[in-house]
């Protein structure tokens, strides 16, 4: 016994449909003529109607295809702040030189609007950090990182990421700083050019999650009111934060 698929099914019903139409109309007016000419009227036009379903149809499977796509991607962004975004931040903003700076650019509240988030953006775009690293500093980045290295490496797995080059970006300076301070035994004694390397290695990273940062915040406060208030409480730019919600 032939077993039809869903699609033939429907297909055989409206075309059944349409020849008990015509029958019916034969039937009731007598005028094949009106009817051959209706029916040759609309098959002539059957390729334009076909394009212009299709390019609709399509369009707008894109646009749902793409929101879907960027929810998920922003999901993904949102665990990687969780887990390791915010702690970085937290840590290298201890040695920020222009820390205050910072902390007054990025002092975000509840109501700004785009007009703030278009100047924080302005500045977060052009920022080059000034940090001042010791040895013990990179010593606990690279507890830090080894201890993430696993989740981070998972992260760029995902395939979403593809849609998203700034986050790839930042992954792959945070990856690379990974590798960097885990090939080092030792940071006491460094020559100061090897120094200045891997402070160029952190100031990458840094400047890129400062970037998407306030991208991901900015995305919350559209979307996820709530998580954007335990961000905004958790500020790791501000050395004042303080996740208790007082009236």
């Amino acid at each position: 016994m032939i077993r039809w698929s869903w699609k033939v099914n429907i297909g055989l019903v409206l075309v059944g449909s349409s020849l008990v139409l015509a029958i019916l109309h034969y039937f009731e007016f007598h005028d094949a003529y009106t009817l051959s000419f209706y029916l040759a009227l609309d098959i002539v036009f059957v390729p334009v109607q076909v394009l212009l379903v299709s390019i609709i149809i399509e369009r707008l499977l894109n646009e749902r295809e793409k929101q879907a796509l960027i929810k998920k991607l922003n999901m993904v962004i949102g665990a990687f702040f969780s887990e390791v975004g915010t702690t970085l931040i937290r840590m290298l903003a201890g040695s920020c030189v222009d820390a205050t700076e910072l902390a007054e650019r990025l002092d975000i509240q509840g109501r700004w609007k785009a007009k703030e988030y278009q100047a924080a953006r302005r500045f977060a775009d052009g920022y080059e950090c000034h940090l001042s690293l010791d040895s013990e500093s990179f010593v606990a980045l690279r507890s830090f990182q080894l201890e993430k290295r696993s989740f981070v490496l998972a992260l760029l797995q995902n395939p979403s990421l593809l849609e998203h080059e700034r986050f790839t970006d930042l992954l792959w300076a945070i990856c690379h700083l990974t590798e960097e301070l885990a090939a080092r035994n030792d940071f006491t004694g460094l020559p100061a050019s090897d120094t200045q390397h891997l402070g160029g290695d952190v100031r990458r990273a840094y400047a890129l999650l400062v970037r998407e940062w306030l991208r991901y915040v900015e995305h919350l406060q559209e979307n996820y009111p709530y998580i954007y208030s335990l961000a905004v409480r958790l500020n790791p730019f501000n050395p004042n934060a303080n996740v208790v919600v007082e009236g």
